[in-house]
């Protein structure tokens, strides 16, 4: 499918990005007490599909765009109106931790902000100031506050976004010198994470093709190690392009190149790709037309972006997303997409991270978090939000203490012991600032059981099956840890058509909106020697029926499901395991009865 033209005043607006900290450790992260140094302070780094705080816990970045400095104005919108640290108290009193802040290469040639209101004292440290030295102190005050920023190299000049990194009036040389500047400029300064290299690249760009004048990956290559020369401390965060093997989506939306094409620097653990989505009130797509709208979503999301999560390639930040709510079709989107990426009081810093479009009401094709009297807040579209947000960072990110931590993720996750009729689990002890009180066990996305020590048998299992279980610890505040690292158990015995036969299939239901669920499935060799081919089977007991299917093959016949690997992951080392994923309707019906076989 072709991407649909953006409308005038989409392409006339910038994106500006506010993500947040989010407290909550995972799996072998190091503990560092609150005393040591405050949760999502310093620089951080990833590990996986997790970006970390200096004290090696997860974050989340969960913020908003503030555009303007892209724009003919030079300076971030709504300073007519108000003064910047109002605007960004009022942020962070919302629950947004962290600012995009968008531009454009226009800021380095001495630009002066235009529309900017002094009476009063309204704005009046800005009085005098260039662009750069705006963006110092809008950079400053989120500090202080405790929020976070990350810079979006939005468009090459201020007259609008082009398709390339690069154009005849601003060379990719020009790209290279300001990003390299900008990373200096704010070296030492932990308050600004990271930079968006270039927003919303698409066609003709390219990912993978090798052809170095429009290949981005390439290109981001070039300018993430240019930002890492000047401050290796950075995050670098790499947007996607229009059209990847033939499919196309949102403009910088399709991360469907990474798995077959990384992005490769020169510091490990700084990349973060970065993904935008949009509704109706954008443009139309063709799975908004779908049938088993918005049930259709997860699959299109897991396609275009959400398996470099879900694989623990590396961590997804959904830079923009945004919509103005007017229509059924967008509500239920924002809705679904909400949902995808996590609540946090469910998955705490295990999740996507985001940066909503926009906190300006005057994006035309969206609005924003505020009104028109750019004061007010449209708590409705803030709403959808509220279970995503990260509630918990609460100081003000300097380096004082005092915020309750939750517990730490559970480590060791072990099995010790399988019958045919039970899996035994040991783990060692998490840690919090209040006490661990109990641990709750799940068997794939249902919760087995609960324990106060760290062992527990779950009985409530079937012979010759696999299961994948994960932990997580309860403090005396009612906190809740992230899950521990899973692991699989086969039950001893015959089950299913046929049992095991030298692999296990870990099913794992990852998301069920009632009229429709998600499920990912790991496939492991757990034999001495290497096989060709996988298979794997199960029989739904209910009305379940896959609607589509990523990284295998399948046929259904009544409740009766065989999956077989695809051409490029069939062959499995002793040992080895791959992925596969689908979604089916209506609902998931619970864990089948799942056999694997090898040939």
């Amino acid at each position: 499918m072709l991407h649909p033209l953006r409308t005038l005043r989409r392409a006339a607006r910038t994106a500006a990005v506010t993500a947040a900290a989010l407290l909550l450790p995972v799996a072998g992260a190091q503990a560092v007490s609150a005393a040591e140094i405050s949760s999502g302070s310093g620089y951080w780094h990833t590990s996986g599909r997790q970006i970390l705080d200096a004290g090696n816990r997860p974050v989340r970045v969960a913020g908003i765009n503030w555009f303007g400095f892209e724009t003919a104005n030079y300076v971030a919108h709504g300073l007519w109106s108000r003064d910047y640290k109002s605007m960004i108290d009022q942020m962070r009193s919302l629950g947004y931790n962290t600012i995009r802040l968008p531009y454009s290469d226009d800021i380095f040639t001495g630009t002066k902000p235009a529309s900017i209101n002094y009476s009063g004292g309204m704005n009046s440290d800005l009085e005098g100031l260039d662009s750069l030295q705006v963006m110092d102190r809008i950079v400053d005050h989120a500090g202080s506050v405790g929020m976070k920023v990350i810079l979006d190299r939005h468009r090459p000049d201020s007259a609008g976004q082009s398709a390339l990194w690069y154009t005849s009036a601003v060379p990719e040389s020009t790209w290279l010198a300001n990003l390299t500047s900008l990373a200096g400029r704010y070296a030492g300064n932990d308050a600004v994470i990271g930079i968006d290299l270039h927003n919303e690249p698409h066609d003709p760009a390219c990912w993978g093709c090798g052809d170095t004048t429009k290949d981005w990956r390439l290109a981001a290559e070039r300018g993430g190690d240019a930002v890492l020369a000047a401050n290796p401390d950075l995050l670098i965060f790499v947007e996607g392009v229009q059209t990847f093997d033939g499919v196309s989506g949102w403009w910088g939306g399709n991360l469907m190149g990474v798995g077959q094409y990384p992005v490769e620097l020169s510091v490990p653990d700084r990349v973060v790709y970065s993904a935008h989505d949009y509704a109706t009130s954008v443009a139309q797509q063709p799975w908004f037309e779908d049938a088993s709208f918005p049930g259709n979503m997860p699959g299109v999301w897991d396609t275009y972006w959400g398996y470099i999560f879900k694989q623990d390639i590396a961590p997804v930040w959904v830079g923009e997303f945004g919509t103005t709510l007017q229509s059924t079709t967008d509500q239920k989107w924002l809705k679904a997409l909400a949902d995808y990426l996590r609540p946090t009081d469910q998955y705490g810093g295990d999740s996507f991270s985001w940066t909503f479009w926009s906190w300006n009401p005057n994006s035309g094709d969206t609005g924003g978090i505020l009104k028109d009297d750019w004061t007010s807040v449209d708590t409705v579209k803030d709403g959808y939000l509220a279970g995503i947000k990260a509630p918990d960072f609460t100081n003000g990110g300097g380096s004082g203490g005092g915020d309750t931590q939750a517990p730490t993720a559970p480590a060791g996750l072990t099995v010790t012991a399988t019958t045919g009729t039970s899996v035994s689990l040991s783990w060692t002890a998490a840690s919090d600032d209040t006490g661990v009180t109990g641990y709750d066990i799940y068997r794939g996305s249902t919760k087995a059981g609960t324990a106060t020590g760290t062992t527990y048998t779950d009985t409530g299992v079937s012979a010759g099956t696999s299961y994948t279980y994960t932990v997580r610890a309860r403090d005396a505040a009612g906190n809740t840890s992230p899950p521990s690292s899973s692991v699989t158990a086969l039950t001893t015995g015959s089950g299913g058509s046929g049992g095991d036969s030298g692999c296990t299939a870990a099913y794992t239901v990852n998301d069920d909106w009632g009229t429709g669920f998600g499920v990912d499935v790991t496939v492991t060799n757990t034999g001495t020697s290497a096989a060709a081919s996988w298979k794997v089977t199960w029989t739904w007991e209910g009305s379940q029926k896959v609607t589509n299917m990523w990284n295998a093959s399948y046929t259904q016949s009544g409740g009766a499901v065989t999956v077989t690997n695809t051409d490029y992951n069939g062959s499995l080392a002793a040992g080895a395991h791959t992925a596969f994923g689908f979604q089916g309707t209506p609902g998931s019906g619970g864990v089948p009865t799942v056999s694997c076989t090898l040939s």
